[in-house]
């Protein structure tokens, strides 16, 4: 049903990918200029701010951007600074205010950006400031829950610039899902070492290897299939990738008896499916798993399945959106992956791992996410603590422990330039675009 359509094939120019990309000061600020001013950005989360008033902070590199809640229910984005001398309005994550007051000179701005008050207004030469001077905006739009930003005044629409990840994403139901994980830290690593690694699969088997007993080491999540000549990887004109991996197959996760194992046997008996039925057949359980969805999710509150393919019910659907936002979507799971440049070090980012989840309604059995079984009643704060304080999550801890190393390597002259495998052509299509967009040609 509603099959999910190809994307267009691209064509890869394979110009070289050397180390000083992720080091070196003159790239980093003309990446700033060329690239991040230009592009729309996944910042905030409508849900956070409900009401008139309501603001939510979020800061790219050296900017800070403010999202307002408007008396008439629109989303408007603010450079986080005000008119008078340049003093930053704000420095909590969120909040709710009648005026944002500076704590320098108490100009007063209303959550529109108009400036409502300045102290001894008739003592300016060049005349009043209030009616002259407003908050600095930027284009700012919503969509699937989201506020996206761009930096650059004359932009084009977000929907344009998502291309076909709108038309994916808006079979989810998005904007209702909520957040049970959200964990923010600073890795020391240029911010495209991140989505490079969130670019391809090639590492899954080294990286993510399950360890453990014998049963458990043949085990994949949901029975996913990692192989990369069964993975489905898609280009778009836009710069967004997509890659497909089929999921939903016992034969991933088969016991030593040839039962069916943890935790697709788990996700069987949730759909009313018996894991024993498929014994002496694992491969048709990912068919029965998405027809038991199709038939039996509405009933159940699931009102999103209705608009998804066959396909999304069962498999991995991992983007990375460019420049700076990968997630892993399932049927009812949002993995939340972003890189944010640091305000001044080209070899530090900002990384930011979180998980959504549907809300069918009446359902009370508890969400799966990467850092464990959270019930469902209980949303997450927002957490942001040192490098190693905390895990991420198992799978985002290994990935983690790479990145410092790879960050090490771009810095020795015995580093030449990327050497590209067929699968990692995201990766190579991933720089391509930032050059682009340096040089002028986005």
């Amino acid at each position: 049903m509603n099959a999910i359509p190809d994307w267009p094939q691209q064509q890869l120019r394979g110009h070289p990918i050397e180390g000083r990309r992720y080091r070196c000061r003159e790239f980093f600020e003309r990446e700033w200029e060329g690239m991040w001013t230009r592009v729309w950005l996944l910042l905030g989360r409508e849900s956070e701010i409900p009401n008139p008033g309501d603001w939510q902070r979020e800061d790219v590199g050296p900017e800070s951007i403010l999202m307002v809640r408007q008396q008439d229910g629109g989303v408007k984005a603010f450079y986080n600074v005000c008119q008078h001398r340049g003093n930053r309005l704000v420095h909590e994550e969120k909040g709710s205010v009648r005026r944002f007051v500076c704590k320098y000179h108490s100009w007063a701005f209303l959550p529109d950006g108009e400036l409502n008050f300045a102290p001894d207004a008739d003592d300016f030469p060049q005349g009043d400031p209030c009616g002259r001077l407003r908050l600095e905006s930027l284009p700012c739009e919503a969509f699937a829950g989201f506020i996206w930003v761009n930096m650059d005044p004359n932009c084009g629409s977000l929907q344009d610039y998502l291309g076909p990840v709108w038309h994916d994403w808006s079979r989810y139901g998005l904007e209702t899902w909520k957040r049970y994980v959200a964990l923010t830290t600073t890795v020391p690593c240029n911010w495209k070492v991140v989505l490079d690694n969130f670019n391809e699969s090639y590492h899954v088997p080294t990286v993510h290897r399950i360890v453990g007993d014998p049963a458990e080491r043949r085990r994949m999540h949901s029975g996913v299939d990692t192989d990369r000549r069964n993975t489905r990887f898609d280009l778009s004109d836009e710069g967004h990738n997509r890659m497909i991996m089929p999921g939903g197959y016992a034969g991933a996760s088969l016991n030593e008896d040839g039962s069916v194992g943890e935790p697709l046997s788990s996700i069987l008996h949730e759909w009313e499916l018996d894991a024993a039925d498929f014994k002496d057949r694992p491969e048709a359980t990912r068919e029965a798993l998405q027809e038991a969805k199709r038939r039996l999710g509405p009933a159940r509150g699931y009102r999103h399945y209705e608009k998804m393919a066959d396909e999304q019910f069962t498999d991995a659907f991992h983007y990375t959106l460019f420049p700076n936002f990968a997630v892993s979507l399932w049927a009812d799971g949002f993995h939340f992956l972003r890189a944010r440049p640091h305000p001044t070090d080209p070899e530090q980012c900002i990384f930011d791992n979180w998980w959504y989840a549907s809300q069918p309604e009446g359902e009370t059995t508890p969400v799966r996410t990467t850092a464990g079984i959270v019930e469902r009643d209980h949303e997450c704060e927002h957490e942001t603590f040192k490098l190693g304080e905390r895990s991420m999550g198992r799978t985002i801890d290994q990935d983690l422990a790479i990145f410092p190393s790879q960050q090490l390597g771009f810095r020795s002259r015995g580093y030449k330039r990327a050497y590209l495998a067929g699968q990692e052509s995201r990766v190579g299509r991933f720089h391509e675009l930032i050059d682009d967009y340096i040089e002028g040609r986005r």
